[in-house]
């Protein structure tokens, strides 16, 4: 099948790629003309893990293209996946400028019948809205369906996640554009993916409500470590019991400063603010979001706790990135760290395995380390902020070494309070008794 798709960040990069990988001919196409040239020069606007190879192999057999022109794309394909960016307005709504301005440039160009996805994450409702702009624009007598296909993809594992998904959702109001969808993602049948056929409206709230439910999670987990902290227990016992039990499962149950990324803090936001113009208020939603936001700040007092003694004070920050294996800063809780420490007067040195120097988005007054060990140098506090592999096995004698007062504050308890103790430091982590 022929298959367009509407930008090439991280949903649409991953989704062409995937979709050329099954052996269909793929078209991506954007408005940002540097990002197409990086794109046709081999290059990747961001880092993730074997999205390189598998955009590379599907170049080379011809199946995969980049272009310039929604235009040509929606006369060439057959199925048009709109994977454009929704962020965050200052009311906490999901700006659909995006998603329009494909929908009517799809409807001027439509020459016949037109399977119309919308892949980016949006508030329930907005298939139909996309399906009002396409009927507007369009020749009278093409015809066409719009459908949702909510992705699930996971920073730092979309590959292996597209190619092995725990399920996929179909909304659709037509059996014609069931039928379409189903065979786009026929290969997955071979391993026996769940598929979830459903309504629009239904599909479109399936994605939210699961990002919901696992940032509710982890701000459960991050509300009892900070009790385990009060009542001198141990959080990680607590978590690991909780995870035994197979109603709970043991996923998103690592206590830290706050969950972050494109997906879970935007789309809480959204959803709470189309819920309350339904008439329905989610109080657990709401609190998750309030509980995530106060992390940070929790965050920034134990730092600021660990730092005492003269001033000025330096803080090495390890880890920018939201999580591993992503270069991503969106929503980042280093970030708010940074920020805070800042304007407390504290000097921030910070080194990340992925994340350069003049990155969006990090505050002004960071300054970059070549490694954890040069972060470290003439620091007060060493703050591990983003569970990198490579901060998992430190040589904290040499930390120690080059530090200028021995203090860690670990966000993501991957040390051993009493071995590190043992080495002289101070050390504060999350949930765990001091």
């Amino acid at each position: 099948m022929r298959i367009a798709i509407v930008g090439t960040g991280y949903v649409g990069l991953v989704t062409g790629a995937g979709f050329a990988d099954f052996g269909n001919q793929v078209l991506c196409v954007d408005v940002d003309r540097a990002k197409i040239e990086m794109l046709e020069r081999g290059q990747l606007p961001f880092y993730e893990p074997g999205l390189d190879d598998l955009i590379a192999r599907n170049v080379r057999e011809r199946r995969l293209r980049f272009g310039l022109s929604l235009e040509e794309a929606t006369r060439w394909g057959e199925a048009i996946f709109i994977c454009v960016g929704t962020p965050q307005g200052e009311d906490g709504r999901a700006d659909l400028k995006y998603v329009d301005a494909a929908a009517r440039t799809i409807a001027r160009s439509m020459n016949g019948y037109r399977l119309i996805v919308q892949k980016s994450t949006v508030p329930v409702g907005t298939a139909e809205r996309v399906r009002e702009i396409v009927r507007k624009h369009a020749k009278r007598g093409v015809k066409f369906d719009v459908v949702s296909n909510p992705e699930f993809l996971r920073e730092g594992t979309a590959v292996e996640n597209w190619m092995r998904p725990d399920r996929v959702v179909i909304g659709a109001d037509s059996k014609r554009a069931r039928v379409l969808l189903r065979e786009i993602y026929s290969p997955l049948y071979l391993i026996e993916t769940p598929m979830v056929v459903t309504d629009v409206r239904t599909a479109e709230l399936i994605k939210y409500a699961a990002n919901a439910f696992l940032a509710t999670k982890i701000s459960f987990i991050n509300e009892m470590a900070n009790l385990s902290e009060a009542l001198g227990a141990d959080v990680r016992d607590v978590a690991k019991a909780m995870g035994l039990d197979r109603r709970i499962g043991p996923k998103f149950l690592h206590p830290g400063p706050g969950f972050g990324g494109s997906c879970l803090p935007k789309d809480t936001r959204a959803m709470t603010d189309f819920a309350r113009k339904a008439g329905v208020r989610l109080r657990i939603t709401e609190a998750a979001v309030e509980t995530n936001d106060a992390q940070r700040g929790i965050a920034v007092r134990k730092v600021m706790e660990a730092l005492g003694g003269r001033k000025p004070h330096t803080a090495a920050i390890l880890g920018l990135s939201y999580k591993p294996d992503t270069d991503d800063l969106r929503e980042a809780p280093s970030l708010d760290i940074a920020r805070s420490l800042l304007r407390r007067g504290v000097r921030v040195r910070a080194y990340d395995p992925v994340v350069r120097e003049g990155a969006a988005g990090v505050p002004r007054g960071v300054v970059f380390a070549e490694n954890a060990y040069d972060a470290a140098k003439g620091a007060d506090v060493l703050v591990i902020v983003t569970e990198w592999n490579e901060f998992r096995r430190l040589d904290l004698a040499r930390i120690r070494r080059v530090m200028r007062r021995r203090a860690i504050v670990d966000l993501r308890n991957i040390y051993d309070p009493a071995s590190v103790r043992r080495l002289g430091f101070d050390y504060t982590s999350v949930g765990r008794p001091t």
